[in-house]
Formats: C-alpha cells, sequence, structure tokens
C-alpha cells in the first residue's frame, strides 16, 4: 500500500509546465555544442561560422531554468580560495586528519556507495572541496539495477522512502524540508526545476569541527528541528529523491564546519561497517572500481555493498 500512495503522490506532483521545461532544458543543452562548429569565425569572416557560433547562447536557457543551482554552484567554486587560505593551504586528509568520531552508516540494510572514496581517484567531487570525501549510497539488486519497472516513477526504485538515521550523537542545526521531489528519467539527467543542490537535508554538529550533512531527503520526511539533539541509529528522516540529483540516493558527507558552500570536507571514519564488492556493479556504473590492496576496515570506496551482510 505504502507504494501505491508514493506513486499517486509522484504521479500528480508533476506539472505539464515541469516536463515541457525539462524537455526544453535537454534539447538545448545538446544544441549548444553546435556552436562548436562556429569556431573558424576566429580565422575567417564568412557569416556561416557567425551564425553557428550563435548556438552557444543556447547554453543560456540551462541558466536560467536552474539559476538557483547555477548560483550555488558558483558560489561553491568561489569559496574554494577562501577555504585554501583559511586552512593554510593544508587540507584535511587521511594523513593529517584525526576523526573526532568514527560514524554509522546513516541507513539499515545493505545500501551500495556509488560516488565515494577516501582519495582522488574515488572521490565523490575531489574540486569541490566541502564534497571531497562525501559519498552517495543507494540499493542495488544482483542484477546491477537501482529499480524494478518504469524508471520514471520514483518509488520502483529500492531505496526510495527508506528510513535516514543519524550517524552519530549530536546537535541537529539546520533541517530543510520544503523542496519537492525531482523528476527523474533513469537517464542520468538531472531536473532543471531544483531549487537547492541538495534539495531537504539535515546538518548535525556531532564535535567542535565535525558536521553531517545528509541530502536528497524525502518531502514531509524529516522528523528533527535545529536545535534537537539526536542519537546514533535514529530515525531522522526518509530517503527521496529532491534536489540535483538524477535518481533517488542519500548523500552524506562529513565537513569541518555548518556552511555547505564554505567548509572543508573531512574524510569519514565508520564504525562497525561490513564491506563487499556489490555484484554486476559494472552494469550501473561503467568506471572503474579500485581495490584497496590494504584494506581499512574504517572506509568505503566507489563499487562497495556496505551494511549488514548475511
Amino acid at each position: 500500500m505504502k507504494k501505491k500512495s508514493l506513486s499517486f503522490h509522484y504521479r500528480f506532483k508533476v506539472s505539464n509546465r515541469e516536463v515541457y521545461m525539462n524537455r526544453i532544458v535537454a534539447i538545448s543543452s545538446k544544441l549548444k555544442y553546435i556552436g562548436l562548429l562556429g569556431l573558424p569565425m576566429f580565422f575567417s569572416d564568412t557569416l556561416i561560422w557567425k551564425y553557428l557560433w550563435l548556438f552557444w547562447l543556447f547554453a543560456f536557457v540551462e541558466i536560467f531554468t536552474s539559476f538557483s543551482t547555477f548560483v550555488q554552484a558558483l558560489q561553491q567554486l568561489i569559496a574554494i580560495p577562501y577555504i585554501y587560505i583559511s586552512h593554510g593551504f593544508r587540507l584535511p586528509d587521511q594523513n593529517n586528519y584525526q576523526p573526532a568520531i568514527r560514524y554509522s552508516l546513516p541507513f539499515s540494510g545493505q545500501w551500495t556507495a556509488v560516488n565515494g572514496g577516501p582519495d582522488k581517484k574515488t572521490s565523490h567531487s575531489w574540486s569541490i572541496l566541502t564534497q571531497r570525501y562525501a559519498y552517495d549510497f543507494l540499493i542495488l539488486d544482483d542484477n546491477g539495477q537501482s529499480c524494478s519497472g518504469d524508471k520514471a516513477l520514483l518509488p520502483n526504485y529500492y531505496c526510495y522512502g527508506r528510513e535516514v538515521l543519524a550517524p552519530a550523537d549530536g546537535v541537529v542545526v539546520e533541517a530543510i524540508d520544503k523542496y519537492p521531489d525531482s523528476r527523474t528519467s533513469g537517464n542520468g539527467s538531472v531536473d532543471h526545476t531544483a531549487k537547492d543542490i541538495r534539495g531537504n537535508y539535515i546538518v548535525i554538529r556531532h564535535a567542535a569541527k565535525e558536521y553531517s550533512l545528509i541530502a536528497h531527503l524525502l518531502p514531509q520526511s524529516i522528523k528533527v528541528k535545529a536545535g534537537r539533539q539526536v542519537k546514533r541509529g535514529e530515525h531522522i528522516a526518509q530517503c527521496g529523491n529532491s534536489g540535483n540529483t538524477t535518481e533517488p540516493h542519500i548523500h552524506f558527507q562529513i565537513q569541518d564546519g555548518k556552511s555547505f558552500l564554505a567548509s572543508a570536507g573531512l574524510p569519514i571514519s565508520f564504525e562497525g561497517i561490513e564491506t563487499k564488492p556489490a555484484k554486476n556493479y559494472a552494469k550501473f556504473d561503467p568506471r572503474p572500481v579500485y581495490e584497496q590492496k590494504e584494506r581499512d576496515a574504517s572506509t568505503i570506496q566507489r563499487g562497495s555493498c556496505v551494511g549488514k551482510m548475511e
């Protein structure tokens, strides 16, 4: 019954305007590359090259239809030199940072890390300093699939609606629950109507300079407010698809400040985790999966199935 009600909610949440807008943006994002054919305009005065170069104007369709997330992305880029300077050009890494807390997984059961790792080659977003050590988790079946049935229906994704748990004791400093789920098409594209990269999210202070951020939460599922103390393993929300996301998953990171834009990401030391290679992972993600020569029982990297193993 739960799946049917979620499906009903999702079907009628998306307006025709949003559907058409995403189609227009998808087409525009392809048309802009025709502008490459206009490069000879820098060497020739032939009018045809100038007309072809004008196709780059289609890029502004993407910018203006997703202006909020575009601004956030720009702010993250601007914050990079500030983060470097504020840390004396010595950013936290596995060699120089000693975590104050060892974290539990923010879910129960077996999930797969599809983005993230402790080093540059496995990183979620190495150049985006706040998200350098972030993880994206979702549930894959034995065939390497994240959903069953129509990929345009969110309730068909295995992780959609699953409980999100507090990764350690702490105090909630921010809890935002005002964004709808984003559409998913199942082809890796994002919903350009999203108003915030994180969607619905929770920030928890666990230590003086250790804050967790859990993002892309299900609308109206957040059970905590700012100022509330939480315990490790406490049910605090549900997995959704809000924000800048291609499909339902949990985004989890540890940062050294409250700010999503101006904090440095911290290497995450996990507690009591079990890992194994995800079955048929290459069917979901063609990127290479790297084996750890000396497996650290406190770290996770892309392609690992994590959680309580049977």
